[in-house]
């Protein structure tokens, strides 16, 4: 490649990262000019500042309790998925029961069924059992993730059989090779997919709509866009929106070592 050829490729590239970042920019900068007139370009120069728009988020009761209600639905939602989604794929990759191949692909077939058809029925079973309006109701209907399910499955039945054989002559249980073998091998996948399934239920917005009929039990997507039919600054609205990035942004800092290193795995075993 030549010098100029590679000084284009670096332009573009820089264009593109800019494309990218100017939306969080604007949301940010936007945030931190409460009661100001938005004049643009004006408006996007990064002074003066005032965080007066996070003191108002924060010292918002509403709003604290839907950051509460996010992350308990996000983090639990995410750990039982990927328990289930491990449990599940090694059963599908590694034993043999009757109907197995069956049972597997009616798990892959749900990937086809459109998420939007599935809604009133399942909201009338949890009603039904006095779901609404409780955590578990909002939790429980999203862990069965059938794309979780295969990606896991994929990626444990391109494990060497090798390691399975050793650890069985060496006398270990089912649980005890899927505790101490399976999982530290699968560290790159869960990371993978738990950014994603985390990235998911915390911009969840159509089922906590459905789920949740008190103002206490909203989660902050569904918050902040009850609060656009209200007189609320446009300030306040994008530091609740800033706030709602924060922690997916924060997760993926943590797991992104491992998030590559998954992508690529599954690449390969694709």
């Amino acid at each position: 490649m030549t010098r100029s050829a590679r000084i284009w490729r670096w332009v573009a590239l820089i264009g593109a990262l800019l494309l990218a970042v100017f939306p969080f920019y604007t949301m940010v900068v936007l945030s931190l000019k409460p009661g100001q007139p938005l004049a643009f370009p004006q408006a996007l120069a990064p002074w003066p500042l005032s965080i007066d728009a996070y003191d108002a988020v924060l010292s918002d009761g509403r709003i604290v309790r839907w950051l509460i209600n996010t992350t308990i639905y996000s983090v639990v939602s995410t750990v039982i998925v990927l328990l289930i989604s491990a449990m599940a794929a090694y059963a599908f990759a590694r034993r043999q029961f009757p109907g197995s191949t069956v049972v597997f692909w009616v798990i892959i077939a749900m990937m086809m069924v459109p998420y939007h058809i599935t809604l009133i029925p399942t909201f009338l079973i949890v009603a039904e059992f006095g779901g609404v309006n409780q955590y578990w109701g909002l939790i429980v209907p999203t862990l069965a993730n059938a794309q979780a399910i295969f990606l896991m499955r994929q990626f444990i039945a391109g494990l060497p059989d090798e390691l399975f054989e050793a650890a069985r002559i060496d006398g270990a249980g089912e649980w005890r090779v899927f505790a101490t073998l399976v999982l530290p091998l699968c560290k790159p996948i869960l990371a993978t997919l738990g950014v994603f399934v985390f990235l998911w239920h915390w911009n969840d917005y159509l089922w906590p709509l459905i789920i949740a009929k008190s103002d206490a039990m909203r989660t902050l997507t569904v918050g902040l866009a009850s609060m656009q039919q209200e007189v609320v600054p446009l300030s306040v609205l994008l530091a609740g929106a800033t706030l709602s990035f924060l922690p997916i942004f924060v997760a993926y800092l943590f797991a992104q070592r491992s998030f590559r290193q998954g992508s690529s795995m599954a690449g390969i075993k694709g």
